[in-house]
């Protein structure tokens, strides 16, 4: 009985290290700030990203990726939650500022309430846990220490009397090399990693190397597209770097490798500041982003026609994993065919940078969206928006800048669609 019961425990033992030795390694990689088509690989005439470019050939790449909302904080809550900002509940990058500004016991307790959201939901780096991975943060996070998101290892130390806000320490990353996440691979060992590379590129300060900005300046007369530009090959430079460690080392062929924007940002030509249909907008300029998994071996490389969301990364690097997705994620596994074939439409919504009620999301809400084929609709949410706003319509085949509003020729449409959101995502916080 002794023996039998030696050798069970054995056997399971090693299923367990078996098991552990296949998972794959995961490394996310979070653009910041920068517009859909502001890669060589989407046509951009001047901006040269030779190494994304590379992954995207490498990938299953979906050009017609979008997030949720587009503003960085929900954004990123989003992508590491797989749930929708009304979820998490986290939906601005602020909470209301009082009257005594945020100097004040009542803005700090505030920013720690919001904080604690993440506290309340399952996270990708603690649900890998169960599958025995260790994880590392780097780069732009809100959501305090890096251990808050269930990180075991990390750069952001979240504390308010340090400045750390929105990455602190992590936003180092990228800008001044790689080296924290070269010492945490070398230091898993046989451990299965994830790693959250979200540097601060191309966010401003828009201060690329000189030889960057050099020869950017030749290419646009406006020394602010030239930085910007600038600043989209530097971030591009060191997504070669941290591909090209995975080489290094061996590690690619047993690696995910997912990319994405946390939103978008449309550069303007007279000053430092992003357009207004980009960043914090409902329009494509602000919430599409290309989307790509690569996974040597084991997902063929492809362009794939089909919509794509951000919250659907958590629910495929789950099941890659052998997890399964919680009940409270809607997104769907991006390398199910299937799954894929079923898709017709994503939704999402958009929300006031500092909340008005950060216990309430539709309080906080702006816009809602949704689309559908071809078509997307636009529905404001009046309270917090232009009192005589009204819906916008859009074919984004024949209108991929949304320049041409047509909810007043295809009012039936418009009509279906408003209808088909109302049942997704309703004004209130019934969801």
């Amino acid at each position: 009985m002794q023996r039998t019961l030696i050798a069970l425990v054995a056997g399971l033992l090693l299923t367990n290290n078996t098991f552990a030795a296949k998972s794959p390694n995961i490394v996310l990689i979070i653009s910041d700030d920068q517009a859909w088509g502001d890669y060589s690989f989407m046509g951009h005439e001047a901006i040269q990203t030779p190494n994304i470019d590379r992954l995207a050939k490498q990938s299953r790449l979906f050009k017609r990726g979008y997030v949720p909302t587009s503003l960085c904080c929900p954004s990123l809550a989003s992508i590491i939650t797989g749930l929708y900002p009304h979820q998490h509940r986290i939906t601005g990058n602020e909470p209301p500022i009082p009257p005594g500004g945020k100097n004040t016991d009542e803005y700090r307790a505030q920013v720690q309430e919001c904080v604690g959201f993440i506290d309340t939901v399952p996270t990708l780096p603690r649900l890998l846990a169960k599958r025995g991975y260790v994880s590392h943060q780097s780069g732009k996070w809100w959501q305090g220490h890096h251990s808050r998101g269930g990180f075991t290892h990390g750069m952001t130390h979240g504390d308010p009397k340090r400045r750390g806000r929105h990455g602190d320490e992590g936003l180092k990353i990228g800008r001044e090399g790689l080296k924290p996440i070269f010492d945490f691979i070398a230091d898993a060992g046989d451990k299965p990693f994830f790693v959250w590379y979200a540097p601060f590129l191309p966010h401003t300060p828009h201060n690329p190397p000189k030889r960057l900005l050099d020869k950017y300046t030749k290419k646009t007369e406006s020394k602010f597209i030239a930085r910007y530009w600038a600043m989209c090959e530097w971030f591009d430079e060191t997504c070669g770097q941290l591909l090209d460690h995975l080489d290094e080392k061996k590690l690619t062929d047993n690696t995910v490798v997912l990319y994405v924007t946390d939103n978008g940002w449309i550069q303007r030509a007279d000053n430092g500041r992003y357009a207004p249909r980009s960043k914090r907008s409902p329009y494509d300029g602000g919430l599409r982003t290309p989307i790509m998994i690569r996974w040597p071996g084991k997902v063929p490389p492809s362009e794939r026609p089909e919509l794509a969301n951000s919250i659907d990364l958590a629910p495929t690097l789950l099941k890659a994993c052998g997890l399964e997705p919680t009940a409270a994620m809607h997104g769907i596994d991006l390398l199910d065919d299937t799954a894929l074939a079923k898709r017709k439409t994503t939704h999402g919504a958009c929300y006031l940078h500092n909340a008005v009620n950060i216990h309430k999301p539709s309080a906080n809400l702006t816009h809602r969206w949704i689309i559908n084929g071809n078509w997307k609709l636009i529905l404001p949410h009046k309270p917090n928006t232009n009192p005589i706003a009204a819906p916008e319509l859009y074919n984004l085949t024949q209108d991929p800048h949304e320049t041409q509003n047509l909810a007043k020729r295809k009012q039936t449409k418009t009509k279906r669609m408003a209808e088909q959101l109302n049942k997704l995502l309703p004004e209130s916080d019934r969801l």
